[in-house]
């Protein structure tokens, strides 16, 4: 495949005049947003299950008031990557990543201070901001610009950072409140984000292989991979937004996302307080989370090494269906071991939900735009991820049981799969004029 056409200029990275070159750069590149996305979500995304249930007991706010909270967190999130989205098609993403890790920072470790609602809403603003600048729209644009036939490949190690943050940071977050409150809890992750996160981005990412002398796919193109949606034609075409709303296959994922990561959402920041009674102990409902996210590392590494050659539409809507079915399961099957494996099949889906929609739309509108076009999605999954555990927290208020939000999220979740099959392949769809 051709080079993109660079738009933008960067140095050479610190990292890559003292990193070892029998290993190609690109492979570097994964690592080091494998990390970075390993502190940043880790901390951001997974801390908000770690942080609902204590900030309700210290305070004395309601379920609905902190995910209300939460669920500002992701609309603000879509907003900043809906923002930011045509400045990274055109001046790159690592200037954004690179705020993003600060404001991190800056906003979980303001949590310790928090004390009135106003407080909390204002850091969690912060920390959407931070979210929407340093993940899945800057992120994403970056690894399709390194790699394209060995994309899903790249993006399923990329990913797995998130994964690992979820495993290991949220029973950390958890033994860190249980020892010392929010207090505790709060700088100690945000010290993390810094002496983690900053190197990565400002040492070793570099936004397209252009800027440094190198191609996609680590100079070495997978050749066994026949995909006419990875052609120049398509991965190099420009599109604006209203051209790429135009479409039938662009409302099909962005309203199908919309549901299932609002499902997903509700029921993964609400896992450890749903479980909490079940299992017996917050440890224990942290552990299911860890579960979780254990199960999301295996399957994306798996469904990442064979979906380059895969039909990614009819790969999500199975993915999207077991998750339906899983949190059905989970919610109605009052047993500790079969709810641990439950969580667990739960956690192979998520990871792979995230890495399907970049995925499909990278494949169906190409690399040159993708951070105008998925700016645009992210903005709406991201409302539906903050309606998420919103409605799963007022529902839970109201009904005083997780059961019924729950499975009505479950079966919301198996319905938006039937909206995947209607996005079509780019060359069977042109924008209209």
């Amino acid at each position: 495949m051709t080079e993109p056409t660079q738009l933008w200029q960067e140095r050479r990275p610190v990292a890559m005049r003292v990193l070892p070159d029998r290993v190609h750069y690109a492979w570097w590149i994964v690592v080091g947003t494998a990390v970075l996305m390993f502190v940043t979500i880790g901390v951001g995304y997974y801390g908000l299950a770690v942080f609902l249930r204590p900030l309700q007991e210290e305070n004395g706010w309601s379920n609905a008031t902190v995910s209300g909270a939460t669920g500002l967190f992701f609309v603000l999130g879509g907003i900043a990557g809906f923002v930011i989205g045509p400045g990274v098609d055109r001046r790159g993403p690592l200037r954004y990543i690179n705020a993003g890790v600060v404001l991190m920072v800056v906003s979980v470790g303001s949590l310790r201070f928090v004390s009135e609602v106003w407080h909390l809403y204002l850091a969690y603003t912060g920390q959407a901001l931070a979210y929407g600048l340093s993940g899945a729209v800057t992120i994403n644009a970056l690894m399709s610009r390194w790699f394209v036939t060995r994309r899903a490949w790249a993006m399923s190690i990329t990913f797995t950072g998130v994964s690992v943050g979820g495993m290991v940071l949220a029973p950390v977050g958890t033994w860190l409140v249980e020892r010392g409150g929010i207090e505790l809890a709060a700088p100690i992750l945000a010290g993390l984000v810094a002496v983690v996160a900053l190197p990565m981005s400002m040492l070793v990412l570099v936004g397209d292989p252009a800027s440094v002398g190198l191609g996609p796919d680590a100079d070495a193109p997978n050749e066994s991979v026949r995909n006419t949606a990875l052609s120049d034609e398509v991965q190099l075409r420009v599109w604006t937004r209203a051209e790429a709303m135009r479409t039938g296959s662009f409302w099909a994922i962005s309203v199908a996302f919309v549901v299932v990561l609002l499902a997903q959402t509700g029921f993964l920041v609400h896992q450890i307080a749903f479980l909490e009674d079940r299992l017996g102990s917050r440890s224990a409902a942290a552990l299911a989370l860890s579960t979780t996210a254990f199960g999301s590392i295996v399957a994306r590494l798996v469904v990442g090494r064979f979906a380059d050659g895969m039909d990614k539409r009819l790969l999500t809507v199975t993915i999207i269906v077991v998750q339906g079915l899983a949190v059905m399961g989970t919610t109605l099957i009052d047993n500790r071991i079969t709810t641990y494996v439950l969580v667990l099949i739960v956690g192979f889906t998520i990871g792979n939900v995230y890495m399907m929609q970049t995925l499909m739309t990278a494949e169906i509108f190409g690399l040159v735009s993708l951070g105008s076009v998925l700016g645009t999605m992210t903005l709406m999954s991201q409302v539906g991820s903050g309606l998420g555990p919103f409605l799963v927290g007022w529902a839970e208020d109201v009904t005083g049981s997780y059961r019924i939000p729950f499975v009505i999220t479950g079966l919301a979740t198996i319905a938006a799969a039937v909206l995947i099959l209607l996005a079509r392949p780019i060359h069977s769809e042109a924008p209209d004029s």
